[in-house]
């Protein structure tokens, strides 16, 4: 570890730098699954036991460079909070401190411009539930139409308004948006709905050339709905159970992200 990540680890409580290094853990994992864009899209961490302050990328990082030292400490309100060089994307720090700053549980706030879930989001009635992997969102998707790249604080309330008491948010013609209550279930939310998403793209590709379609009836889809949310048979709260192998590959493949 360079002295840099070493003296960041010593200024931080320790409760700050374990969200540091998880969330720094989620921009490789995105990273890794291509789910990225280039030096766009972001990923924040409320701080540990300080409501107005979260952790986001700097801008100008690819997330496969991203490091739990080097992410940047910012306010509801946009102030950097960090010695550092590095700023913030406008369009972040709108769409991020919108989330943070309301009482929805947001510990974590995700936002990608995943090619599928870009797709659904310029379908009418978004992901449909033609797989297990989407019966998790039925009848459980925010919708915020697209009003142009989000540099525009009136645009946080409609934000707040439209995502509701959701944790997937479909922003038209434009991206995703989760929210967890940690960065594994920001993640896994981001994941399964990328999953959904491409299988009905491929499902759809096949209706086109003739093959019927097939969607259980709402009565099915509300009951398997209901088994992932109210974590009935072993199901935990999203990523509880995948993140720690996650973290294992990760830390196997580049422990990097730990700097």
């Amino acid at each position: 570890m360079s002295a840099a990540p070493i003296e960041t680890a010593r200024r931080c409580d320790p409760a700050e730098w374990q969200a540091r290094v998880a969330l720094a853990a989620c921009y490789r994992m995105v990273a890794q699954l291509g789910m990225d864009d280039l030096i766009y899209n972001h990923i924040s961490a409320r701080v540990p036991g300080r409501e107005n302050e979260f952790l986001i990328n700097p801008y100008g990082l690819l997330f496969d460079e991203i490091t739990a030292s080097s992410l940047v400490k910012i306010d509801i309100e946009g102030n950097i909070l960090d010695d550092t060089t590095h700023t913030v994307n406008l369009a972040a720090f709108v769409i991020h401190a919108a989330i943070h700053k309301t009482g929805h549980d947001a510990a974590c706030v995700l936002h990608t411009h995943s090619d599928a879930s870009v797709a659904v989001s310029g379908q009418e009635k978004g992901l449909l539930p033609l797989s297990q992997f989407a019966m998790r969102f039925y009848d459980r998707q925010a919708f915020h139409d697209y009003e142009g790249v989000a540099i525009d604080l009136d645009e946080q309330a409609r934000l707040v308004r439209d995502l509701g008491p959701h944790k997937v948010m479909l922003m038209r013609n434009h991206g995703i948006l989760t929210v967890g209550r940690t960065p594994g279930e920001a993640f896994m939310l981001l994941y399964y709905f990328e999953r959904a998403a491409r299988i009905q793209l491929d499902m759809q590709a096949a209706a086109a050339a003739g093959a019927a379609l097939v969607i259980p009836p709402h009565e099915v889809c509300e009951r398997a709905a209901r088994q992932f949310w109210e974590l009935q048979g072993d199901i935990l709260i999203p990523g509880e159970r995948e993140w720690p192998a996650l973290m294992r590959r990760l830390d196997r493949t580049d422990p990097s992200y730990r700097h």
